[in-house]
């Protein structure tokens, strides 16, 4: 069965969505407009919903970009709290959230993540990120970002230990028994006594054990350091491929790494990422299509192409190629080598690798009526190019009403896609099972 997540920016994906007449524009920094959506996204079924985040305003450096430019979100909910404050308004929709590990603390992550898995009954994910935008580094006492190596390290250390924290009751752990008076089981919880290169850790967590057994695991990202904590330690890896070929070849890779750390494919779900244009015909998902491309002007198109590929582009002639990208890249490094790679291989010009791009953010653009696009998510599954789809919509409400009004139906009457949840948290969406409780030798 197919599995679906949705991408919720609070302007939607696409850099013009924003202007859309019908578009919601202030959901950075108003909460009302959230109710409706996460009912609007249980109404479609989803899997989850998914929050990207950041820790500084990401284009401060850039006004003129910044000014016209929403989708950098320079204004956010923190998004635990949003997700929180949204969880008693939703009963089956899966609510995940990311927190990085580079400039957070495991026992706070772990915390705050087991405390809101509790609060919605089970059905919240952590999207573990080692943080893309290099200024966020300058919010928290350093002077640059941190090497690549070095936040990798630091991340599959920090996953260890949050998963470590995770266990420290047993789900049995809380007696409550008043008659005799005992209230726990001092024998149900365990000490972590993590000493590793980056943390010093000794726990317990001060939160009960998950209703699912642990909250889920996302890792997002392509590059090989990416693959290998997903294929180590993730229950949902979120990438980018813009071909079903590059799908089909890096879900291959992933799932091939597993069995070195003793799990199996079908305990990872790998979601590219898609940006859907769909409509009640063809004609409507190409005219909304157009409308939108024809608000990114070649200013914003090129400051924006600019800003993902660390390159200033603005001197170069838009009409002519994209020049040669020198310099190294601290932030998403496979991204930018995707749409590198994209240019040449489609001899685009600046524009056109804009126009390509930020529609879809690099992710696969499926575009057409309800039929069309099925079609293309079909044959995605079924070439095991994917477990399941990240869902980007150009603007919000509207892009995501012609997802859940014209393709879910579609989907639904393939087979392929659920009628209605079958399960009460976000692993039984998902198909991924439980963790059992790992005794730590130090507690043994």
């Amino acid at each position: 069965m197919l599995k679906l997540s949705v991408f919720m920016s609070p302007t939607g994906a696409h850099v013009g969505g924003w202007r859309h007449p019908d578009a919601v524009t202030d959901a950075g920094f108003n909460f009302a407009p959230w109710l409706d959506l996460v009912k609007l996204l249980e109404r479609g079924k989803f899997d989850m919903m998914f929050l990207a985040d950041g820790n500084g305003v990401n284009g401060i450096t850039t006004p003129d970009l910044l000014a016209a430019n929403p989708t950098l979100r320079p204004v956010v909910f923190e998004p635990t709290t949003l997700l929180a404050a949204l969880a008693p308004h939703t009963k089956r929709l899966g609510l995940v959230a990311t927190a990085t590990t580079t400039y957070e603390e495991p026992f706070g992550v772990a915390r705050r993540f087991a405390s809101l898995d509790l609060v919605s009954g089970g059905r919240v994910g952590w999207n573990v990120v080692t943080t893309s935008n290099v200024e966020d580094a300058l919010n928290f006492n350093r002077d640059e970002h941190v090497e690549r190596t070095n936040r990798f390290d630091r991340a599959e250390e920090f996953v260890d230990v949050v998963k470590g924290l995770w266990d420290s009751w047993a789900a049995d752990a809380f007696t409550r028994d008043k008659e005799s008076g005992q209230f726990l089981d001092p024998a149900k919880v365990q000490m972590l006594n993590h000493k590793g290169t980056h943390f010093q850790v000794r726990g317990p967590l001060n939160a009960a054990r998950s209703p699912q057994g642990q909250p889920v695991i996302v890792v997002a990202g392509a590059s090989d350091e990416a693959k290998e904590l997903a294929a180590r330690a993730a229950d949902v890896l979120f990438t980018v491929n813009e071909t079903k070929e590059s799908a089909q070849k890096f879900y291959a890779d992933v799932k091939g790494r597993m069995a070195k750390y003793g799990r199996t494919p079908d305990q990872l779900n790998i979601f590219p990422g898609a940006s859907i244009f769909v409509g009640k015909t063809a004609a409507d998902a190409e005219k909304l299509y157009a409308d939108l491309q024809a608000l990114i002007p070649d200013k914003l198109g090129v400051s924006m192409l600019s800003k993902l590929l660390s390159f200033d582009l603005s001197s170069y002639d838009p009409s002519g190629p994209l020049p040669a990208i020198e310099g190294d890249v601290v932030g998403i490094g496979s991204f930018r080598a995707m749409i590198i790679e994209m240019a040449k291989r489609d001899k685009l010009s600046i524009r056109e690798t804009y126009q390509r791009v930020l529609p879809a953010r690099g992710h696969v653009l499926m575009k057409g009526d309800a039929k069309q696009v099925a079609d293309q998510m079909q044959d995605w599954l079924e070439s095991k190019a994917c477990d399941g789809f990240n869902l980007v919509a150009s603007h919000l409400p509207g892009g995501l009403e012609q997802i859940v009004d014209h393709l879910v139906p579609e989907l639904q009457a393939r087979g392929i896609f659920r009628k209605e949840y079958e399960g009460k948290t976000l692993r039984e969406h998902l198909g991924v099972a439980a963790p059992e409780r790992k005794i730590h030798a130090k507690s043994a």
